[in-house]
């Protein structure tokens, strides 16, 4: 197989159609409800299990324009007056947790902003958030602070404070550094801000920097696709992640193609996945390895503490409107919209809108799926935690994948393939409990 053919073997989907691929999460966020908030909001009296890390999201859900695939909440028309009640409802919502026993005593060991577009909102409101969100948790052990990043939201001076707030990894959406292609896609920026902005990112010398990409934009093409590929190894980034485009239910793109616009073209996957499998192989001989089935690093010894955290069964706190947590056996997210997220705060509750009870089969299953996409698993460790050797668990389906040669098994790892890696997600379904198959991630 060269470069520029994509595989065919063990093929889950071709075309893209309109609907989650990306698994984020154990079970689906449609199966959850507003049934457990009780439960969730009774757990935060009792003690954590012990040795379990603790980190924070806080969703900054500002942006200057909605890309059309994307299906976050974000918001673009907000005023600073309207930013600042949020900042505040947010450092609020932090104070609603403060001194609970199930995270009493406990540091945080990573903190991660996302957005929406964390760099939209000016030095001031960054302040006054930090400050008082140090009031409120303790950030003397944070290990690793991740900052997302729009070029055209930055400035040297903001650079200089995100950097003084003690941020350790940088993460800039790039996604693409063709100007059409950029604008085809709803992006804010163009690529002379890339450039612009990264002399002063090298110059403050942040721990890492991570720069995504986006394989399969509207307009794509493999020439372009090369060109990106290769504008991103001039810049040696610590990190680059790379992922494949899709269309959940609530993007621009997938309602132009569900109203039947005809034309929209949309890579289909073997293409995004021969894309994707270029970026692996140039990179590779740019001297990065593989860190996930998304991400490569420099040095192999460079880490995401954020995901492996979260992959490996850690409690977060996630702040911010529609945001996301975990503490212990429950998963559960916070109101969807604004007026009703800043309408709980006001009134001293949790802005909890939907959650889910997990079982030991639930927990296990949540570790093992989203360990399997940093490439390799060890069996012993989820019989070591579990009590459940998983080889046996799911040894059909692992057969399965082997006869596709999409992963192999031994006595002491499960190895997904170069394929296997490529698509992942569209294997992890595969694992799911009969009852939460064709569940939704949106």
């Amino acid at each position: 197989m060269t470069r520029a053919e994509p595989a065919t073997s063990g093929i889950r989907a071709k075309e893209t159609e309109v609907g989650s691929v990306f698994v984020s999460n154990y079970p689906p966020f449609s199966f959850w409800s507003a049934e457990a908030i009780d439960d969730v909001v009774a757990r935060l009296d009792e003690p954590a299990e012990p040795g379990t890390p603790l980190g924070l999201y806080v969703h900054i859900p500002f942006c200057r324009k909605r890309c059309k695939f994307c299906y976050f909440k974000v918001y673009t028309e907000k005023d600073s007056g309207e930013i600042a009640a949020y900042i505040d409802g947010v450092c609020r919502e932090a104070e609603l947790y403060a001194g609970r026993r199930a995270l009493a005593d406990r540091p945080l060991g990573f903190v991660y902003l996302g957005g929406g577009t964390p760099s939209y909102i000016s030095v001031k409101h960054l302040e006054v958030l930090l400050d008082r969100l140090r009031s409120s948790f303790d950030w003397s052990e944070v290990e690793e602070f991740t900052f997302e990043c729009e070029p055209g939201t930055l400035t040297r001076t903001k650079l200089e404070a995100i950097r003084a707030a003690g941020v350790t990894r940088l993460s800039l959406g790039v996604e693409n550094f063709d100007d059409e292609i950029l604008r085809a896609n709803g992006r804010a920026h163009v690529s002379k801000e890339i450039y612009r902005v990264m002399p002063w990112i090298e110059e403050l010398d942040f721990d890492q920097l991570n720069i995504d990409l986006i394989a399969g934009m509207i307009g794509e093409s493999w020439e372009t696709w090369k060109d990106s590929v290769d504008k991103t190894i001039e810049l040696a980034p610590d990190s680059v992640t790379i992922y494949q485009m899709e269309l959940p239910y609530n993007t621009r793109f997938s309602a132009d193609l569900m109203s039947g616009d005809d034309e929209l073209e949309v890579a289909d996957w073997p293409t995004k996945r021969a894309w994707h499998d270029y970026a692996i192989e140039r990179l590779s001989e740019a001297g990065y390895h593989v860190s996930s089935a998304y991400t490569m690093v420099k040095d192999p010894s460079c880490r995401f503490v954020y995901r492996d955290a979260l992959w490996h069964g850690a409690d977060l706190i996630g702040l911010g409107v529609s945001s996301f947590s975990h503490l212990g056996e429950f998963h559960f997210q916070n109101s969807s919209s604004w007026v009703p997220y800043l309408e709980a705060i006001d009134q001293g509750r949790l802005p909890i809108a939907r959650a889910f009870e997990t079982g030991n089969e639930e927990r296990l299953t949540r570790e093992m799926i989203l360990q399997l996409k940093l490439g390799e698993i060890e069996p012993q460790s989820f019989e070591e935690k579990f009590g459940v050797d998983i080889t046996e668990r799911w040894a059909d389906e692992w057969k399965r994948l082997e006869e596709e040669e999409m992963l192999a098994v031994d006595d002491d790892s499960i190895e997904l393939s170069r394929q296997g890696l490529l698509q992942v997600d569209s294997l992890l379904p595969n694992f799911y409990a009969e009852r939460y198959r064709g569940g939704r991630y949106t």
